[in-house]
């Protein structure tokens, strides 16, 4: 049974036993793919004592210097924490996300996002997730090691590994990081010319409610290209209006070709 197109994604890890533990659970469950966003220490004696038989896992271990260059490719973007802040994210509950990252990884690359030990995850961090993995624990020590949080999301996608997951009928590759950067920067360019501003005090938030919002959509890369083609079109007729000179509905003008 072939490995699932998984990485499991450590953000920041401070502490290389943890690295070495996390690939002997990736090893236990049958993942292989380890990408490591800045790690403090690696490589490092200590991941090595710590990956006890794998290795191999933590010698193919990939190391990034952005979680850009991490999900490179990915469709669905999956986040740990524990924190509080799932009210403009969809949160699941850790079995319910794996049935979901094992469906998309038969479409593409997956991701699941572990934090540092430290601080976990940022909020510009999670704004590159598409849902958020909440483990279940006791009100009393909720605190999980990273390598326990891996240990646990790995052992429910294993569970599934060989089940037959149906995938919606049609359903294309989710758009990836950097196509969605792309209809971000998009968006931000034409709320600007047509200056639609945040009015909130601060006047911060309106591009991170609107990346949130796509975030939870899910959208896929035809649907991207459709945003697009729409923003795009906004800006051909603000140019033509500026010329004093609107196209008619249904010229070519109007595609903004």
């Amino acid at each position: 049974m072939s490995s699932p197109d998984i990485r499991i994604v450590l953000v920041e890890p401070t502490h290389p036993g943890n690295i070495g533990a996390v690939a002997r659970a990736m090893k236990n469950m049958g993942l292989e793919q380890l990408v490591l966003v800045s790690p403090e220490q690696f490589p490092h004696p200590q991941a090595a004592a710590r990956a006890s038989g794998a290795d191999d896992v933590l010698g193919r271990a990939q190391v990034v210097g952005s979680l850009r260059q991490a999900l490179a490719g990915c469709g669905l973007v999956a986040a740990t924490t524990a924190r509080g802040r799932d009210q403009y994210f969809r949160v699941a509950d850790v079995r319910d996300a794996a049935e979901r990252l094992m469906r998309e990884s038969a479409r593409g690359p997956v991701a699941v996002l572990f934090g540092s030990e430290r601080a976990g995850l940022t909020n510009e961090q999670l704004e590159m997730a598409h849902l958020l993995i909440r483990i279940p624990t006791s009100d009393a020590y909720p605190s999980l090691n990273l390598a326990m949080a891996v240990q646990l999301v790995a052992y429910e996608l294993f569970r599934l590994q060989g089940v037959d997951i149906a995938t919606a009928p049609g359903a294309g590759p989710l758009a990836n990081p950097a196509e969605l950067e792309r209809l971000y920067e998009h968006f931000a360019t034409v709320l600007e010319e047509i200056d639609f501003r945040d009015r909130t005090q601060s006047g911060t938030h309106l591009m991170a409610r609107i990346r949130r919002l796509f975030q939870r959509a899910e959208l896929d890369r035809n649907e991207v290209n459709i945003l697009r083609g729409f923003l795009t079109a906004v800006q051909s007729r603000r140019r033509h209006a500026g010329e004093g000179k609107l196209p008619k509905p249904g010229t070519h003008d109007e595609l903004g070709s």
